[in-house]
């Protein structure tokens, strides 16, 4: 072999690693925490995180999408950091279990917290869910906008986003699964020591207290055993439903009154009570079945 041909060979051989990496990348995951989309509902940048299944950058596919919600002091990192989401979703995409979805994960504990527009009118983040941050991610990301490839899943917090918002628009989505979730107040006076209570800090000024007819109004539409009563039954099981709540959880009372509910009104839905209590660990253990769940309505059967 002369030279010129084997400086051709060396050169070869050191672009096979390179190329194989390059070929691999292609079938990995990607989770990006930091991604922002401006509101002009609350006036600000908001912050999320994108789960990309393994394939999507080379793709010219759509996905179906998954809203996954984060609880009370967490944020859009929450089910990165803490639920492990990318090596879960992972898992299950490749032993079969779950289809390849987007997953996006809104940050809505920042500055004020929840997922419900504020009964005072300042903190309409249900309105930039729906007016803003779905359009954005259907426009940015290649999802279908069909109810069936939709889904929403959420934990604590979320959970009761997750209530609310299947509730609020059962025709956007095809499944939602509330973990453990925060249902609202289950009466008037627990919604008004809520809504009225004094600030912890004193250095915060006291809001003007907001009129029990007000309160009234307003929790006929953001608790989720009120509207899960009043809606049409119909209307209610046209969503897939997938209840998870541990035994030793301080939120199964209202989980379980919601169960009884759809029961009685014979809604079908799954209901499920594991060991566990409020906990990130019971969570990690939901959102594999989640992942399943919310697949057999994003497969063709």
């Amino acid at each position: 072999m002369n030279m010129k041909s084997a400086r051709f060979c060396l050169l070869f051989l050191s672009l096979l690693p390179l190329r194989s990496a390059d070929a691999q990348s292609s079938h990995h995951s990607v989770v990006y925490d930091d991604r922002t989309v401006h509101s002009d509902i609350l006036n600000e940048d908001r912050k999320y995180a994108v789960y990309l299944p393994p394939g999507y950058e080379t793709s010219s596919r759509s996905y179906p999408v998954l809203y996954l919600l984060h609880g009370a002091g967490d944020d859009q990192t929450g089910w990165v950091q803490f639920g492990e989401v990318q090596h879960l979703a992972d898992k299950a995409i490749a032993d079969g279990s779950a289809t390849p979805m987007v997953i996006i994960m809104p940050d809505a504990n920042t500055g004020k917290r929840g997922y419900f527009n504020d009964i005072r009118g300042d903190w309409n983040y249900e309105d930039f869910f729906f007016q803003e941050l779905m359009p954005h991610v259907e426009q940015k990301y290649h999802v279908k906008s069909e109810k069936r490839y939709r889904a929403v899943a959420g934990l604590s917090m979320g959970g009761g986003g997750s209530f609310m918002y299947a509730l609020h628009h059962p025709e956007l989505f095809s499944s939602a699964c509330p973990l453990s979730a925060y249902v609202g107040p289950l009466n008037l006076d627990d919604a008004k020591k809520r809504i009225n209570a004094k600030p912890k800090d004193d250095q915060e000024e006291a809001l003007e207290p907001v009129p029990d007819d007000q309160i009234q109004e307003y929790l006929k539409e953001h608790n989720a055993l009120e509207l899960v009563k009043s809606m049409p039954a119909e209307k209610v099981g046209s969503v897939r439903w997938y209840i998870d709540c541990g035994d030793d959880d301080f939120l199964y009372e209202g989980n379980s009154l919601i169960h009884l509910e759809m029961r009685k009104k014979e809604i079908e839905h799954e209901y499920r009570v594991r060991d566990g209590g409020h906990r990130w660990s019971y969570w990690r253990g939901s959102l594999p079945s989640v992942l399943s769940f919310v697949s057999e309505a994003f497969h063709q059967h």
